[in-house]
């Protein structure tokens, strides 16, 4: 069997930064064993699967090199690049998806791709875990926690930086990662993405995590439009706009890479 495969650079308008990611167009469901190990080979953050229903509406399914994934940003971005890029989709695209919804996502007037995310707010933890807090070199000043990750707000702009991590004490918190986060003097926030549990030691850059780091600074600011820089190696640049119950998230992508599998 042969199969199409493209390579994504995602939240970034250059090459060899953002988080990069695969995509697999497919015409029927490979099974899930071959899915996960097409993306262990490909050995990016995600590999996004996507199925056509009808016009403009696509199953979509994101696998880390580890495990299947409930939500991705990144991939999901990366996905809508190849649609609205290589194979020629207009308008509003629609995914359906297992865990967080439909998802809607467009093309900007000014090319950024623009996805509404379900808002998912973090709330504060009575209790903290101890292997949150051993796992993490700096204290948190506020710690947070929603279905996705833990939340750890850090001091400063520089601590989020700076921060080191350990990632056996982070595997104890499985299924949750880790998002460490603080105001930022060049954008509205910062942020570094954990996730040893689930794909790796550290994401470069998460675009579902977003729909709840936005909630979390537009309620700090008291503001709905915000830019967020999240401060991997790699690093990413990520809009974020709060709408009730959705939240937007958008960026840019760069192709990489387009191909050929054959499995």
């Amino acid at each position: 069997m042969e199969l199409d495969i493209y390579v994504v650079d995602a939240f970034t308008s250059q090459q060899f930064c953002g988080n990069s990611a695969a995509v697999v167009p497919v015409e029927e469901w490979l099974d899930d064993s071959l899915m996960q190990s097409i993306a262990a080979e490909n050995n990016l953050s995600e590999t996004a699967f996507i199925k056509a229903i009808s016009e403009n509406h696509y199953h979509i399914r994101w696998f880390s090199p580890l495990t299947e994934i409930d939500f991705c940003g990144h991939a999901t971005l990366a996905a809508s690049y190849v649609l609205f890029n290589q194979i020629g989709v207009s308008g509003v695209l629609r995914y359906s998806t297992g865990e967080v919804g439909d998802l809607e996502v467009k093309m900007t007037s000014d090319g950024q791709i623009e996805m509404s995310f379900p808002n998912q707010m973090p709330q504060e933890l009575p209790v903290v875990p101890q292997a949150l807090l051993q796992g993490l070199s700096i204290q948190p000043i506020q710690i947070l926690k929603n279905r996705q990750a833990y939340f750890a707000v850090l001091p400063s702009e520089q601590d989020v930086l700076n921060v080191k991590y350990d990632s056996e004490k982070l595997k104890q918190l499985a299924p949750f990662d880790v998002v460490v986060t603080a105001i930022s003097e060049q954008y509205d926030f910062v942020s570094r993405y954990f996730w040893p549990a689930n794909g790796g030691d550290e994401d470069p850059v998460t675009g579902s995590i977003h729909s709840g780091l936005a909630p979390y600074w537009a309620q700090q600011f008291n503001r709905a439009h915000l830019v967020a820089y999240q401060a991997s190696q790699r690093g990413g640049l990520l809009h974020c706009c709060v709408e009730g119950e959705r939240v937007m998230v958008s960026g840019r992508g760069v192709l990489y890479l387009k191909g050929r599998l054959f499995v």
